[in-house]
């Protein structure tokens, strides 16, 4: 058994908002910590102060509860390991930094940040990869007092010196990155007293108590130095396992400014949680089987770490529909969750047509449950049930004489057969019925087909050529509105 405090990481000043590379890297430390009976940690950078997004911070965990998947310890929630927000611990990235100079595995820099970016140009002139050239770690401590009292406040770099050690990465296997060779000494703590991503991860995974850390594959070179911070400061690390790359289906990478990648246009457009859930985890790895419909108390019994595999995943966000739709199914067979969806259409209905409402009885929650049965398997969200191809259910269509008289000359004939069927002991309508009804209805008039019939009823009923079963309308609007409207026919 593993009694592991799980965390995920996010940079909510360049990341902003949630997306689904986020969701899918929260994802993973969640059902990971779940299996395992074990912690799911959110902490916060909010380190670069001038890159912060307003209210990116509250998104994340909106979306994070929205999507099913909440941390047990965040900003939020607080917990016994906080504060969670990175701003909150600078004196304890401060005390790590100053145990590292003091033991000479870090030295101060008072290189301006224009020297730097000439060092940059000049490396990228010569198409060599930019790094820094340690010029202030030789500096002798006459040097470093001389500086200081110009520069009171400079930033930290620590040394990358001697070999990285090998490290066996729960998914990627054995690795080790001579960083040393191909870097330079990396910035841990800014002049402005906030930690770089490298130390502060360090210093708040050893002072949490951090067991596992799973986070994207971007990450792997960089845990040889934060392995070697581990050694100088003198704590033992976590296990870490680094999860391959969310990419789109042709290859590339997910971008931030795809806006369709966010949770709030998921959540905003009527895509399901657990649709986005299953799509993720259906796309990549770490299950014995990839099948779709999964919910996350599967996930959660089925995922298995050592089964994630160094393969980026391809995300084909067209099939989302369908994985809603069979979600959406589920949803509909549960009483209590199919109430709840009655309430969202009810409100749906109200939001597109408000004032167009001619009767405010398609607001009954019996109707509008009625319609959601009858269409399940068929939508893919339930927005689709307010969307142009079913207003007939919501508003009365304006139907005119010569639309229906193009597709038969025997339109008063049809209307009072069906208003005459509507009146018979039959009222209680099923569409069995109906079928069997309407066909017989259909055989007893000369020179016109049943095809055309129910043509005929369908643009009568809903003013449109194509929808669903005459039958299944019929049933929809129930026999009250039927009649009303083949009524409407015969009077126009």
């Amino acid at each position: 058994m593993i009694c592991s405090k799980t965390w995920v990481f996010f940079h909510f000043q360049d990341e902003g908002f949630l997306h689904l590379g986020g969701l899918r890297t929260a994802l993973y430390n969640y059902i990971f910590a779940k299996k395992h009976q074990g912690s799911f940690i959110l902490r916060l950078e909010d380190t670069d102060q001038t890159r912060l997004v307003p209210g990116a911070a509250e998104n994340i965990e909106d979306m994070l509860e929205w999507a099913g998947v909440p941390p047990d310890e965040s900003p939020r929630r607080g917990g016994p390991a906080g504060p969670y927000l990175q701003s909150q611990r600078l004196v304890l990235y401060s005390q790590a930094a100053e145990a590292l100079l003091k033991s000479g595995a870090a030295y101060p820099c008072f290189c301006s940040p224009q020297r730097l970016e000439l060092l940059k140009k000049e490396a990228l002139r010569n198409r060599q990869t930019p790094r820094y050239d340690n010029r202030c770690r030789s500096l002798s401590q006459a040097q470093v007092a001389q500086k200081l009292a110009t520069d009171p406040k400079p930033a930290i770099r620590f040394r990358l010196e001697g070999e990285a050690p090998a490290f066996q990465d729960l998914v990627y296997g054995w690795n080790r990155h001579e960083v040393a060779s191909v870097e330079g000494d990396p910035v841990i703590l800014k002049s402005d007293g906030f930690p770089t991503y490298h130390l502060a991860c360090v210093v708040d995974d050893h002072h949490m108590g951090i067991s596992h850390v799973l986070r994207g594959s971007e990450w792997l070179v960089s845990t040889a130095k934060h392995l070697l911070l581990y050694q100088a400061l003198g704590w033992q690390p976590p296990h870490f396992a680094h999860l391959p790359l969310l990419l789109n289906r042709d290859g590339s990478k997910l971008s931030k400014r795809q806006g369709d990648i966010f949770l709030e246009h998921f959540a905003a457009t009527g895509f399901l949680p657990d649709a986005l859930l299953d799509i993720i985890t259906n796309c990549g790895s770490g299950f014995a089987e990839n099948q779709m419909g999964r919910t996350l108390p599967e996930l959660i019994t089925q995922f298995d770490l050592s089964r994630v595999t160094c393969h980026s995943a391809l995300l084909d966000l067209e099939k989302l529909p369908e994985f809603n739709r069979l979600h959406l199914h589920r949803l509909v067979g549960d009483e209590t969750q199919r109430c709840q969806l009655v309430g969202q259409l009810q409100a749906l209905v109200e939001e597109a047509f408000g004032s167009q409402l001619q009767d405010r009885e398609v607001l009954d929650p019996a109707y509008v449950e009625r319609i959601i049965l009858l269409r399940q398997g068929h939508i893919c969200r339930l927005q689709d049930l307010v969307s142009p191809a079913y207003s007939y259910l919501w508003t009365r269509p304006a139907v005119g004489r010569a639309q229906l008289g193009a597709i038969s000359e025997k339109v008063d004939i049809i209307a009072r057969r069906v208003l005459g069927l509507l009146e018979g002991p039959g009222t209680n309508l099923t569409q069995d019925m109906l079928n069997g009804e309407l066909k017989k209805l259909s055989d007893g008039l000369e020179g016109i087909k049943h095809s055309n019939v129910m043509k005929l009823l369908r643009v009568a009923l809903s003013g449109q050529q194509q929808g669903p079963p005459v039958a299944e309308m019929m049933v929809s609007l129930g026999p009250k509105e039927v009649r009303e409207r083949i009524q409407k026919v015969l009077c126009s």
